[in-house]
């Protein structure tokens, strides 16, 4: 058995050590939010947080997330608040949406670790993300959306 903490909550899981950790959240546990978009850490749409870094599930093996902290789409706000989700939806970004857990998962730590990106930064951060749809200037404008959103939720608390 092993240990894995989503989004705040214990899950013991009956898995190989070596089992991607993607399959572990969506077949296992049951989180279906993060996706299988390539399985080779290219495409980017199985972002998750393991202790705050943003990693690529479909390689990340479950034995690596035992005993830390993972985070998912569905834990990245209680009511689909994140300054992320707002924005997302005021911008109309998803298309397929196909991608855009990942997206967004990214776009988290991007937000956490540089709360004023310049597109430049954007696209930097984002650039191992793909979508299909070709939403990136939507992507870029929400995420900026977000930081003045973030900005203002800050002032606010």
């Amino acid at each position: 058995m092993i240990s894995l903490n989503i989004n705040d909550k214990t899950y013991q899981i009956d898995a190989d050590r070596d089992m991607p950790l993607l399959w572990a959240i969506r077949d296992l546990v049951g989180l279906t939010g993060t996706k299988f978009g390539c399985g080779v850490a290219q495409c980017g749409a199985c972002v998750v947080h393991l202790n705050g870094e943003a990693v690529r599930s479909c390689v990340t093996k479950v034995g690596r997330a035992e005993g830390q902290k993972v985070l998912t789409i569905e834990g990245l706000s209680e009511h689909n608040d994140h300054p992320l989700q707002l924005a997302w939806n005021e911008i109309s970004v998803p298309q397929c949406g196909y991608c855009h857990s990942g997206q967004l998962m990214s776009a988290a730590v991007l937000l956490r670790e540089n709360p004023n990106p310049s597109d430049e930064d954007i696209d930097h951060a984002m650039a191992g993300n793909i979508c299909r749809c070709g939403t990136y200037p939507r992507i870029r404008k929400a995420i900026h959306m977000a930081a003045e959103l973030q900005k203002q939720k800050e002032t606010t608390e």
